[in-house]
């Protein structure tokens, strides 16, 4: 199989599993809308996947993804976080369908609270492990001797991704100037996070 072909599989592959709406998409994306902090979040986000696929490639999935005592404790924490931040983007909804409600666009986000909360969304969800580290891991056995530039491929795939995510939010601005729009996202984040706690409660570890 040729260098290319691996690199193209990679970067499909790893749109594949990033691309479907989740945590890490939806806070993007909201940041992406207020244009705050978009480029450090965006290339966290990346890194973060980037550094999981290349040690997935590297100990092929099988350190931390038998692991299931690890995986156990990383859900608990991971559902707890989801659970508040899901109760936290119901509450922003019910602030934003206030009539003396500030503009939505007008919110102001630390950086360090934005870093703390993609550091949550990445290193809390098991879901992250199992697609970058285990599964992607697993997947570039396939493609050796070219695993790493499967592995490259899915990495570029994640930058990709998040920086379109973040910085495309900007065309869809003129539609969020409306608090009722912004209420109606918050509703479908807090949905998102209460959604995939609960499929991360589910999910065998086995």
């Amino acid at each position: 199989m040729s260098f290319l072909s691996a690199f193209a599989s990679g970067f499909v592959t790893g749109l594949g599993l990033i691309v479907p709406i989740g945590a890490q998409n939806a806070f993007v994306l909201k940041l992406g809308l207020l244009r705050q902090y978009i480029l450090p979040i965006a290339l966290l986000c990346a890194l973060m996947d980037a550094i999981l696929i290349i040690l997935g490639t590297v100990f092929v999935g099988v350190t931390f993804g038998q692991s299931t005592t690890a995986l156990q404790i990383v859900r608990i924490i991971g559902v707890a976080f989801l659970v508040f931040y899901g109760a936290r983007a119901f509450y922003n909804a019910f602030k934003h369908s206030q009539l003396s409600a500030e503009s939505p666009l007008t919110q102001s986000v630390t950086l360090k609270s934005a870093v703390l909360t993609c550091l949550g969304f990445t290193l809390l969800n098991p879901h992250v492990y199992l697609d970058t580290f285990f599964l992607l891991g697993t997947i570039s056995t396939q493609y050796t001797p070219a695993q790493y530039v499967f592995a490259l491929g899915a990495c570029v795939a994640s930058f990709a991704w998040f920086l379109s995510l973040g910085f495309g939010a900007r065309i869809l601005t003129p539609w969020f100037k409306k608090p009722l729009t912004w209420v109606i996202l918050e509703c479908a984040i807090g949905l998102i996070m209460w959604t995939i706690a609960y499929k991360i409660w589910v999910l065998p570890l086995n």
